[in-house]
């Protein structure tokens, strides 16, 4: 089946994703730091430490992604509550990441971030979210799945509607027991629309 190997790719594209953007923010504060750069006043030391815990904090959330595609991969089941809600936020972030990386990067940048974004909504696609066995067509025996009153021909509601007796003044089946045990059932019939 296609589901677990496109699980694994995400884990893998995630994971390795998480590592680099871990590693270039870090490198980038660094840079920042040995170089005593400063943008618009800013203190070049708490400019490389945010970079920096920003990397890491970006690192460990594609990491939480990558462990969530590789639960599902071995679960083999959707992923539920908070793991899914990860994964859609990851796929939203590649979609953002994508849109800026088309002016800044370029297409390469654009067209890999659109992949990840692929594979990621692929991964959420495949999966049912009932991942368990499939109820019978109806048209089968009620034992086995199916529904009791579909049998040949489709019923109608005519054939469906119960229609009373009509009342005489002799005692029925039923009159003698407590009339507010099973509530009366009411028909309404279509009215005709042509003259």
């Amino acid at each position: 089946m296609v589901r677990r190997p496109v699980a694994c790719v995400v884990a893998v594209v995630l994971l390795a994703e998480a590592v680099f953007i871990a590693a270039l923010n870090w490198f980038l504060g660094v840079v920042v730091d040995r170089q005593d750069m400063s943008l618009a006043g800013l203190d070049p030391s708490t400019m490389a430490t945010s970079s920096k815990i920003g990397g890491v904090l970006f690192g460990l959330y594609f990491a939480l992604c990558a462990l969530v595609a590789v639960l599902v991969a071995i679960r083999d089941r959707a992923p539920a509550g908070f793991g899914r809600v990860l994964l859609i936020s990851v796929a939203v972030v590649h979609g953002l990441l994508g849109a800026f990386a088309w002016g800044l990067v370029g297409w390469t940048a654009f067209l890999f971030m659109v992949v990840v974004l692929g594979l990621v909504v692929l991964l959420l696609m495949t999966y049912d979210r009932d991942g368990g066995p499939q109820p019978a067509a109806s048209g089968g025996r009620p034992d086995r799945g199916g529904e009791p009153e579909a049998g040949g021909e489709p019923a109608t509601a005519e054939a469906t509607a119960a229609v009373p007796a009509p009342r005489t003044g002799e005692p029925q089946d039923g009159d003698d027991e407590p009339q507010d045990s099973a509530p009366a059932r009411i028909v309404t019939r279509p009215v005709p629309t042509t003259p």
